[in-house]
């Protein structure tokens, strides 16, 4: 008996469901910040902080879009790279969380921070949801130091770096590294805030940060060389791609 494609389709996807669920293993690293690290009230005020971004970023989207329907599909490769890029986790126990990648700066010079938010938020959502990265509760917070903080920072930076006649290469760098960086140091400030305790908030901060160091100085520096090498080849082979982005990184 021959099953018609749509119902192949179906019989694979379950069979690898069933196979994930019940076969994989039970634990898994988290990474962002984890599930129920954060108190429900620092939980909630960082998820409410992170909707007006998130708007913003659709709103975006939406404009640039009705200027050019190209814009659409570039969105999307840069979530696509996002996602793929954050899913390289490195333990960092001692902080609740993990060390990664982040690839908000690239998508911030490529496409613009709003959109980059937007597609970040996606990211941060799905890996949650089916990869136990992060959490539902900390999503606010994840999309904060990631989403807001790595766009913003590795655009601002990438423009201040233009502006001052720095090369595509090094501003596209910097871009990758300060994002990186300034994602990291946000995450310290929210775990600090909400787990200080009765010890001082910088004490605690500080903690967290040099918790962060031994991974995050080297992982900054690759991000910076994936950034400069990714924009650098999309300008020299697909130029045009960067034109989608209506605010000029050109």
């Amino acid at each position: 008996m021959i099953l018609d494609s749509k119902f192949d389709k179906r019989i694979i996807t379950g069979s690898l469901a069933f196979f994930l669920i019940c076969f994989l293993p039970d634990k898994a690293q988290a990474m962002h910040i984890s599930e129920g690290i954060l108190p429900a009230s620092w939980a909630g005020f960082w998820f409410v902080l992170s909707i007006p971004f998130i708007i913003w970023g659709l709103a975006d989207i939406k404009k640039r879009a009705a200027m050019n329907p190209g814009f659409k599909a570039m969105t999307a490769m840069v979530g696509a790279a996002i996602f793929i890029i954050s899913c390289m986790p490195i333990p960092v126990p001692t902080a609740g969380t993990c060390s990664h990648p982040c690839g908000t700066g690239l998508g911030a010079i490529l496409i613009g921070p709003g959109p980059t938010i937007v597609v970040a938020s996606i990211g941060l959502l799905l890996q949650a949801l089916f990869l136990a990265h992060g959490g539902l509760t900390t999503f606010g917070a994840d999309v904060m130091s990631m989403g807001v903080g790595g766009a913003l920072s590795g655009y601002l930076i990438f423009k201040l770096f233009r502006k001052m006649g720095l090369s595509f290469f090094i501003a596209a760098f910097a871009a990758g590294l300060i994002s990186d960086w300034v994602t990291y140091s946000i995450t310290s400030l929210e775990l600090a805030c909400a787990l200080h305790g009765d010890v001082a908030f910088w004490d605690m901060f500080l903690a967290i940060i040099i918790a962060f160091i031994p991974t995050q100085i080297p992982l900054g520096i690759i991000e910076g060389f994936l950034s400069a090498g990714a924009f650098g080849f999309i300008k020299s082979r697909r130029p045009e791609l960067l034109g989608l982005n209506i605010e000029g990184v050109c």
